[in-house]
């Protein structure tokens, strides 16, 4: 499994008017950490982009724990299991500063030909990244 992680804080903007972040942020925080694990990976969403393939979401699922608040500095994570082929999974969570579960959830993404928007494969270099952070953890 590959693990990343990063932390930012709750911005008033993301929050109602009752200093509770809305539902809508969490999603907003996952496609927040996986491209920093991109990034972090030498392989940041525009390059895989300009090699000519997207990324798009096929499908999110959003459990909601506890609610986060204005003020908390919030930890996202995003793990990969598996190599992918056609599809990459990503289980995401959400803690507090305290470690308290916030929310947890799975983004299922697809791969397209940037220019014909046809489904393609996983990009070879993302691949051989993945494989690479699943090998060092074993």
């Amino acid at each position: 499994m590959t693990y990343f992680e990063t932390n930012f804080p709750v911005r008033y903007y993301e929050t109602d008017q009752m200093g509770i972040v809305h539902h809508s942020n969490y999603i907003r925080y996952f496609e927040c950490a996986r491209n920093a694990m991109m990034a972090a990976w030498g392989y940041p969403i525009e390059q895989c982009e300009a090699d000519g393939v997207t990324i798009p979401i096929v499908s999110v699922s959003c459990r909601y724990h506890r609610p986060a608040k204005m003020g908390d500095v919030l930890r996202i994570t995003a793990e990969i299991e598996k190599v992918p082929l056609a599809k990459l999974t990503v289980v995401q969570k959400v803690y507090n500063a305290s470690g308290d579960l916030l929310v947890s959830g799975e983004v299922v993404l697809g791969f397209l030909n940037k220019d014909t928007g046809f489904p393609v494969r996983c990009p070879d270099t993302l691949v051989k990244i993945i494989e690479e952070h699943l090998g060092s953890e074993q």
